[in-house]
């Protein structure tokens, strides 16, 4: 006997991004107004850096607005973007009597936002979420698209799961307070936006640049309203990463590895910035950049305050094993995604945006660095 379970359905995941300065009033006004329902326990996430500044204000407006607010706080850095520390708020979760009647509130840069949003989709089943983004390179990236992970010895973000936020608030007045090498890391992903998905975005950062780190407000706005534009077109046709948000993973491959060979002593950005250069230094003798592009990718990281070679303490033989972590990796094989000269990527084929190289191409390329 065969029995046939059909579970066909189509699912709204939609939300709203709001782009804005100084959104703590809103979030509290959009949660008497029934953000996550009719849910009246709320757990802000944030890490002990970004507590003091926004989360522990955040968690009172939300407490003094009538809810049962409740805010869990974890060390600040990468290193808290584990499995244990995962497990750890699950327990300060289950501590604080939250069940499925609870909704969290991450309210930090790319690793609150990652291991809030991992638990949230797991917690009671799945529990309804809000990125507070703190960050521009959460601005930019991790708030968005619905990608959650923790990281393992082995790689960054190999084990997590697709899960949509109710909404992303971008607060840019919270970028006054980040130092300058964090502003650096957000170029880094903003810088990569423009390299595949928008020229315009991409020669405005050539013009305007150092106006981020003084702050320009019209700058600042451009680029938070460009990042999201770019990201949001990826991931409208393709949520779960089956083809073309692949190619959101420029520069990630070199990236991801260095980060971890480094023991995270690089920032996500800085990673992701020498691995740009790698892949436009590859491209470049496949074709698919110029020589003259190539130079402006490198010139513009460069500004941007971040690396553009390897640092002399990495072990360049290791970083090419690590790269075998890459979750493009298939049967064995490298995989790259190549930016096409400036604003667009190389396809491969039908929905394929990622191609196979050999071990000693990229090894060749690493070694010059």
């Amino acid at each position: 006997m065969k029995f046939n379970c059909e579970l066909k359905k189509v699912v709204d995941d939609s939300y709203d991004i709001e782009i804005g300065h100084s959104l703590q009033d809103t979030l509290v006004e959009d949660l008497k107004n029934c953000l996550v329902g009719k849910i009246k326990k709320i757990v802000v996430i944030t890490d002990s850096k970004v507590a003091d500044l926004y989360g522990m204000d955040i968690f009172k407006r939300i407490d003094e607005a009538g809810f049962t607010a409740d805010i869990i706080i974890f060390p600040e850095g990468e290193k808290s973007k584990t499995r244990e520390m995962k497990e750890c708020i699950e327990d300060a979760l289950l501590d604080k009597e939250c069940r499925r009647d609870c909704a969290l509130i991450a309210v930090g840069g790319g690793v609150v936002t990652d291991l809030a949003g991992f638990v949230a989709g797991t917690f009671a089943r799945g529990v309804p979420f809000i990125n507070y983004a703190t960050t521009l390179l959460a601005a930019a990236d991790a708030s968005v698209g619905g990608k959650t992970a923790v990281d393992t010895p082995l790689a960054t973000n190999l084990i997590g799961l697709f899960y949509q936020p109710k909404k992303v608030y971008i607060d840019i007045d919270t970028w006054k307070t980040l130092p300058k090498e964090q502003i650096s890391g957000g170029l880094a992903e903003t810088i990569k936006h423009g390299c595949l998905g928008d020229r315009e975005l991409f020669e405005y950062l050539e013009k305007n640049v150092e106006k981020i780190f003084e702050g320009d407000v019209e700058a600042c706005e451009y680029i938070a309203e460009r990042n999201c534009s770019v990201k949001y077109k990826v991931v409208m046709k393709d949520e779960k990463e089956s083809g073309l948000r692949e190619v959101l993973n420029l520069g990630h491959t070199v990236g991801r590895a260095i980060e971890t060979v480094s023991d995270y002593r690089l920032y996500h950005g800085e990673a992701v910035a020498i691995g740009m250069v790698a892949q436009a230094r590859l491209g470049q003798k496949y074709g698919f950049i110029s020589e003259e592009n190539v130079q402006r990718v490198e010139n513009l990281i460069a500004r941007a305050g971040l690396p553009t070679a390897v640092p002399d303490y990495i072990d360049k033989s290791e970083l090419v094993k690590k790269l075998y972590t890459d979750k493009k990796v298939r049967d064995g094989k490298l995989r790259f995604v190549f930016q096409k000269e400036i604003g667009d990527v190389m396809q491969f084929g039908d929905n394929n945006y990622a191609k196979e190289i050999a071990e000693d191409e990229i090894a060749q390329i690493i070694e010059g660095m």
